[in-house]
């Protein structure tokens, strides 16, 4: 549900944690220039094979090993930046905000989805000072406000937001969740889960926004125009 919200055109868009490419995948859709970026040396390898497959211009459509500490080092910006369910694994949240906000050109949109750390499947107390940065998430999440306190200091405008992920997206979650645990957070889970999220995938037309309890939250925050 989140293309929905991206920009489209002759852009240029990084995808911050790209994991499996889709994200990507529907903003290159949309017109974008797009760069993905992930630690995962094997997840870049199957992204890169996946969409060639599928008639990608890698000159368009471009994926990168890159671990989001050393995000400013791309020495590019950008006009949109994708970070969906990423921020919930990396202990200094702040720094990754405000490494978005100087690879953003002015005017340009930061779109950010992330665990309800409200909503029963998240709420399990973690602490981003005791928790290992490993894959895990290092807190439950995010809600309107802490989003707010994250993103407001760095310089962003929040102009919309939207709860995501309906109960019939819980319940895959719960399905998936066992199998990426037993081959680990990483490529090996994702690819160990990929039959089953396909056998799932029609799950996602029952999916609508603003559910009572949503999953994630997304917030769409732009950099102020000079």
């Amino acid at each position: 549900m989140l293309p929905q919200f991206f920009r489209g055109g002759d852009l240029d868009t990084l995808d911050a944690g790209c994991g499996n490419g889709a994200l990507s995948w529907a903003a290159y859709r949309k017109g974008n220039r797009v760069l993905g970026v992930t630690m995962e040396p094997a997840q870049i390898a199957s992204d890169r094979e996946i969409y060639a497959s599928v008639g990608a211009d890698s000159s368009r459509l471009e994926f990168q090993e890159l671990n989001l500490r050393d995000v400013l080092s791309l020495d590019r910006t950008f006009d949109q930046i994708i970070c969906s369910e990423t921020l919930e694994h990396i202990k200094d949240d702040k720094k990754a905000v405000e490494d978005f906000f100087q690879l953003l050109r002015p005017g340009g949109v930061l779109h950010v989805c992330a665990p309800n750390a409200l909503h029963p499947e998240h709420l399990q107390g973690r602490n981003p000072e005791t928790e290992p940065e490993d894959g895990r998430h290092v807190r439950d999440g995010y809600t309107l406000e802490t989003y707010r306190a994250l993103l407001e200091p760095a310089g962003f405008q929040i102009v919309a937001s939207a709860g995501i992920g309906a109960a019939p997206i819980c319940w895959a979650d719960r399905l998936l969740r066992p199998i990426r645990g037993r081959f680990g957070m990483g490529s090996k889970g994702e690819a160990a889960a990929a039959p089953v999220f396909l056998l799932l995938s029609p799950v996602q037309l029952l999916d609508r926004l603003n559910p009572p309890v949503p999953f994630s939250i997304y917030v769409q925050a732009v950099k102020p125009a000079e």
